[in-house]
């Protein structure tokens, strides 16, 4: 299972999810392997068996998630597992789509096939909670990433950000790019940068994540280098803009839970946001963020320059807990990861 897992995360199919998938002959020799690409494309458990032919008969597969059982952009998933003639299946967990739910499970117990759930499930469901999070909610996993000085700055006073870690952070940074189904920013920040929030990474030939801007009250450029890439952008009011304008009007501004319900609806599985203070504030504000990515820098600021969230920590009574998940160095920075509970 844990094989299967590897072979699925570096795939990026979504909106589907990252399937990988292993056939063993009767004696345990592994005889095909296969991960699923992407929508259109063969599921994983079709391209394994595939490879086996009649090697599979009376032998096993291992799946990452539950076989599909209903008629997509492709034949039922099931079908192809009980014409394949294996004796078991082996699931690390259950798929969460309602087409699905167990219908996959009970397909296969119905044409005969021995099937065991919940194998390296853990490992199964983090391949790509994204994905679970969308079936099961019908919005993106939302992911704000952060970077600051050690003291807590995440710009100088005139605005200026760029280059507060080291390229080892930077690089994981387009990795988490690389990941996400779209990267958010606000208008500040394409003001201030003029980012084209494209993946940087050397040899990267990946589907670069769909830019999404939120407008505010600054008005934005519209020879800005992102709306070369078809960005979406919300406003709260209509605008003239090349991209396509999404008017959300909410009472501070962007109504945020309409915009990620809308970006749900836009089968975006894993949403990144990379916004300023103000945007990261709203976010976190709405109750819509799950994760954080925060990279401190091997550095001091030596001063107040622009915090990473706006707004004012009045009491204590405001503190949110959040559960830190992982701590990593990169280079002269840290990484840390936290959820939001």
């Amino acid at each position: 299972m844990l094989e299967a897992i590897r072979l699925a995360a570096e795939e990026h199919p979504h909106p589907n999810p990252k399937v990988g998938a292993i056939v063993l002959d009767p004696d345990g020799a592994v005889v095909g392997r296969g991960a699923h690409l992407g929508p259109g494309s063969p599921h994983a458990e079709v391209i394994a068996l595939s490879v086996a032919g009649d090697r599979a008969r009376g032998g096993t597969l291992v799946v990452t998630l539950e076989p599909c059982s209903h008629e997509g952009r492709t034949p039922p998933c099931t079908q192809a597992v009980i014409e394949s003639g294996v004796a078991r299946v082996v699931v690390g967990v259950g798929d969460p789509d309602q087409r699905v739910a167990g219908g996959g499970l009970r397909r296969l117990r119905e044409a005969g096939v021995a099937v065991e759930t919940g194998i390296a499930a853990e490992e199964a469901y983090g391949l790509d909670p994204g994905y679970f999070h969308h079936r099961r909610t019908g919005r993106p996993l939302v992911t704000v990433k952060m970077a600051a000085t050690l003291d807590g700055q995440s710009a100088a006073a005139d605005g200026t950000s760029r280059w507060i870690t080291g390229p080892e952070a930077r690089e994981d940074a387009h990795r988490l790019r690389a990941s996400s189904d779209a990267v958010m920013v606000g208008a500040g920040t394409l003001i201030s940068d003029d980012p084209r929030l494209t993946v940087r990474l050397e040899g990267y030939a990946g589907v670069q994540p769909r830019p999404v801007v939120v407008a505010g009250h600054n008005p934005i450029p519209p020879g800005a280098l992102v709306f070369g890439r078809e960005p979406i952008v919300y406003s709260p009011v209509p605008l003239d803009l090349p991209g396509e304008v999404v008017v959300l009007p909410g009472p501070e501004g962007v109504a945020v839970s309409s915009m990620i319900a809308d970006l749900g609806k836009r089968e975006i599985v894993d949403l990144l946001c990379e916004g300023g203070p103000r945007l990261v504030g709203s976010m976190l504000r709405s109750g819509m963020v799950s994760r954080i990515v925060l990279y401190l820098a091997g550095s001091l600021a030596m001063g107040v320059g622009r915090p990473m969230i706006d707004g004012v920590f009045a009491g204590i009574d405001g503190l949110r807990p959040v559960e830190i998940t992982g701590v990593v160095r990169l280079g002269p920075d840290l990484r840390v990861d936290a959820e939001v509970r």
